[in-house]
């Protein structure tokens, strides 16, 4: 069925407990593309939600006993797994959230990763010895897994958003239980057939799917077995999500919405600047929460940079992500492309100027075609929202100063990139910009080896890398005493 090497890989239900639950009713999973129905997904609520969250409980005791080797050894399975069927996890996720083929294989490479890194990294989790006050007493400090992880991700990177918070918890020891957005569950169900092949035991990572959206989130961040809670997608929700985890003082960590400055400098390689923009702003349609959403550009090189990277966005090939030679698919919804189109009417009708784009692609309801817009300010509906669709703003400043204080003019501080080939530049803007991940002289920064999260309303906590296990750790404080006797 729709030409996979393995067809099992496409599962129609929830995963609770080593077991495929079905639910009265069902829901769609439509190809965005064309409209078609992909595979139709048992609809769980909130009863499936709670007997998720009780099986990662009872899996916890003996999850979080085996050594930091024997969970290594499961998460390695897993990833080889995911690389073994690459390309039928690359075309499930294109068939259900629409980017390019070769974009979405990049995905799951990318989502694999993490669970490579934290299956070595969870046999590095070390504690402290502190000199003591006293020579009768001994300072120890261990970390420990904090329980049950449940976790609700987005359907932009429906494969890696699940796998870099699933791995990190599941290395550190801790029961995992996602519910995934309804646009996109087949990837997460995919991975979880993966994950009982690799070896993983009932109960340690769980898939819940289902519409009830209010519903299950609420038992996810109110349970009381629930002992983390974490979240990737929009600031708004996050916040209510924020409030709801307080009533039992959950550890949260929040991957929220961003406003990604993209600076080019006047000492900047023009040619590289556009390139990193390119990549940086139009993958994924636009639909990443650190894609380009702000170009500002220096204004001795402002006539250079947009004539360049106007030519380079006419190079993008828009269609179906399953075509040859696709570098630009379709947004999740056609409502997804009527709000972008909201922001770019209302931005001309402030003063921008459309140097590119059309609203006529005779692809369909959910494409739209890669748009530039020039004479932008920093006050346009364009630049202070979060576009998340496949629009250029080009803004203009004179100097240094002023970039860094646009740049900083918005809630949000998730990423930020800028352009420059001076070392005092580099190092004064790197400081001065208030984002928690800074791409320089590149426009992609997202790795399992480096801290994923940023500042401000974008968020809190951070995901891959060594500091990607604190969020599914507890700290214990050990003293010793009576050792004089």
């Amino acid at each position: 069925m729709h030409n996979l090497n393995d067809p099992q890989l496409l599962k129609n239900f929830s995963y609770i407990n080593g077991s495929w639950h079905s639910s009265a009713g069902d829901i769609a999973v439509n190809n965005p593309a064309t409209g078609k129905t992909v595979a139709k997904v048992s609809n769980a609520g909130v009863i499936e939600t709670e007997l998720a969250i009780k099986a990662a409980k009872d899996a916890f005791k003996a999850w979080s006993a085996k050594s930091a080797n024997e969970r290594a050894a499961l998460l390695r399975n897993w990833f080889n797994l995911m690389m073994d069927n690459l390309d039928d996890l690359g075309r499930i996720l294109t068939l259900e959230q629409g980017k390019p083929l070769a974009e979405a294989k990049g995905e799951v490479a990318y989502g694999a990763a993490f669970i490579e890194w934290f299956a070595e990294e969870g046999k590095r989790v070390y504690g402290d010895t502190i000199p003591a006050p006293s020579g009768d007493k001994r300072i120890v400090v261990i970390k420990q897994p904090i329980g049950v992880v449940a976790a609700i991700t987005p359907w932009n990177f429906p494969n890696a958003m699940i796998a870099r918070k699933a791995a990190a918890a599941l290395a550190s020891g801790c029961t995992f239980v996602v519910r995934p957005a309804t646009q996109t569950p087949l990837s997460a169900l995919a991975m979880a057939e993966l994950a009982e092949r690799a070896g993983i035991p009932a109960g340690v990572f769980n898939v819940v799917v289902g519409d009830d959206a209010r519903g299950m989130g609420k038992v996810l961040t109110e349970h009381e077995d629930v002992a983390k809670f974490t979240f990737t997608g929009s600031t708004g929700v996050g916040k209510s999500l924020i409030s709801q985890c307080a009533s039992t003082v959950k550890k949260v960590s929040m991957e929220l919405g961003g406003n990604a400055p993209f600076i080019v400098f006047d000492d900047a390689d023009i040619d590289a600047a556009v390139a990193g923009a390119l990549v940086s702003k139009y993958r994924n349609a636009g639909q990443t929460c650190v894609c380009t959403n702000r170009i500002l550009v220096q204004e001795g090189v402002l006539a250079e940079f947009t004539e360049k990277f106007v030519a380079a966005v006419k190079g993008l090939s828009l269609g179906d992500g399953l075509e040859e030679g696709v570098t630009i698919g379709p947004m999740i919804t056609a409502q997804a492309v009527d709000d972008v189109k909201k922001l770019i009417d209302a931005s001309i009708s402030a003063g921008a100027q459309l140097a590119l784009g059309d609203y006529d692609t005779n692809l369909g309801e959910s494409f739209l075609a890669p748009t530039v817009l020039t004479g932008v300010t920093n006050d346009m509906p364009i630049a202070n929202n979060e576009i998340f669709g496949p629009v250029s703003p080009i803004i203009s400043f004179k100097n240094e100063e002023e970039a860094i204080a646009i740049a900083n003019d918005t809630e949000f501080g998730l990423a930020a990139y800028f352009y420059s080939r001076d070392i005092g530049r580099i190092w004064r803007v790197a400081e001065g910009v208030d984002f928690g991940m800074v791409g320089i002289n590149e426009g992609i920064i997202s790795n399992a080896a480096a801290p994923f999260g940023g500042m401000k309303q974008s968020g809190n906590g951070r995901e891959g890398s060594k500091y990607g296990l604190d969020d599914y750790l507890e700290i214990k404080y050990l003293c010793m005493g009576g050792l004089d006797k």
